[in-house]
């Protein structure tokens, strides 16, 4: 039976070292500060998925599972990816990585389907597990209150795209305008909470009229009680509950002006639509992406290079427009290591989603059906217990 050829297999994806030679492992590279896998199948296609490390410890974790979507063996088929961009620290970033997609599974089997609901409390549900690890290692490591990640998901399932996130990652859909020219448009998909949108800012002011000081402008940066950029997310205690904003949390991240409400939401926005068949491909990037390129400009690198290897080339693209806005070659940048290198571009993670089954009744065919988990950065790293 079909549905029983979609039964998940898991593939590792990370070695932790380089031991094997040339640190290729089906079709997974680590090189440097490089990641990436240029080629693969899911269920709705193929796709290809690469990221770059800046910071002194890669914050950013993605991951990309197709097959089942629930841990029923005859329940929702279809493709999650999941861009995690951590601050503070890479360890809320982890944790989603290694909880999230659990939590989907095991609310699309309670009701044995997909929906806006499933996403929603599947991501409220990590935020929970997260806030409880932070309160269990409260007094032995008070800095897992100061870390937090973006989230962004998206899932494909019976010809529908689900969107949901909490952060500023993003999500561009690429659609074809005229056949007979093919020119593709960027459609941006993802709802995002960065304070620098005016949006942004009069919800955090509706949501805390009485606090003056809800987002500040600091450095022509507009933030979060002067601290944090994004409104939305997972983690980030100390902005969520007040027993965290205390010693012995680092005194730069407490609060002076006490809160009894959350400052922050994990809550994400989710957008729900129909696929059709001209909607080409999908890109799933962590802000670092979008630091340096435009939806359009992300568009059209896709359109005009080949599918094999675009993500790493999309990342390749940003960098070499950070290296510009510094004045330097892209070679020069090349040599700079992580760390140092967070000066001139952010971690960034790259997922492109090529795009071939649009309905709910039509059928994938071939190698298309080949279940591939890739936890993308989780080995490189110790997990959290």
């Amino acid at each position: 039976m079909v549905r029983a050829t979609l039964k998940k297999i898991v593939y590792p994806c990370w070695k932790p070292s380089l031991a094997e030679g040339d640190g290729e492992n089906g079709g997974k590279k680590v090189d440097g500060l490089w990641w990436y896998r240029d080629y693969g199948k899911h269920v709705n296609g193929e796709f290809s998925m690469a990221a770059i490390q800046a910071n002194v410890v890669s914050e950013d974790q993605c991951q990309i599972e197709s097959g089942s979507l629930s841990s029923l063996e005859y329940g929702p088929q279809g493709t999650f990816v999941g861009i995690y961009d951590g601050h503070a620290g890479p360890e809320a970033a982890r944790f989603i990585n290694d909880r999230l997609f659990d939590n989907i599974k095991k609310y699309t089997s309670e009701s044995e389907e997909m929906s806006a609901n499933i996403i929603r409390k599947a991501f409220l549900a990590t935020e929970e597990e997260f806030l409880s690890l932070v309160e269990s290692e409260w007094l032995s490591n008070p800095k897992m209150a100061s870390v937090g990640s973006c989230c962004l998901v998206g899932i494909i399932c019976n010809g529908v795209l689900y969107i949901a996130n909490a952060g500023d990652s993003r999500a561009v859909l690429a659609r074809e305008e005229e056949k007979s020219t093919g020119a593709l448009k960027a459609v941006r998909v993802s709802e995002e909470h960065n304070a620098s949108f005016e949006s942004v800012r009069e919800e955090l002011h509706s949501l805390h009229p009485n606090d003056p000081n809800i987002v500040v402008l600091k450095r022509d940066v507009w933030r979060v009680r002067g601290l944090i950029q994004i409104s939305r997310s997972i983690g980030d205690a100390y902005l969520k509950k007040a027993d965290f904003n205390r010693s012995p949390l680092l005194p730069k991240f407490r609060q002076s002006v006490s809160f009894s409400e959350p400052i922050l939401k994990a809550e994400p926005a989710i957008r729900v639509q129909k696929l059709t068949p001209e909607d080409r491909f999908l890109i799933f990037a962590s802000d670092g992406l979008w630091e340096h390129l435009s939806d359009q400009e992300a568009v059209d690198v896709v359109k005009s290079s080949p599918p094999d290897g675009i993500a790493r080339e999309l990342v390749k693209v940003a960098v070499v427009e950070a290296a510009k806005k510094r004045e330097m070659r892209y070679a020069d940048l090349e040599k700079v290591d992580r760390g140092v290198r967070r000066h001139f571009h952010d971690d960034i993670s790259v997922i492109v989603l090529f795009l071939n089954c649009h309905s709910a009744t039509q059928a994938c065919s071939g190698g298309a059906y080949d279940a591939i988990c890739q936890e993308f950065h989780s080995l490189l790293s110790p997990k959290i217990e």
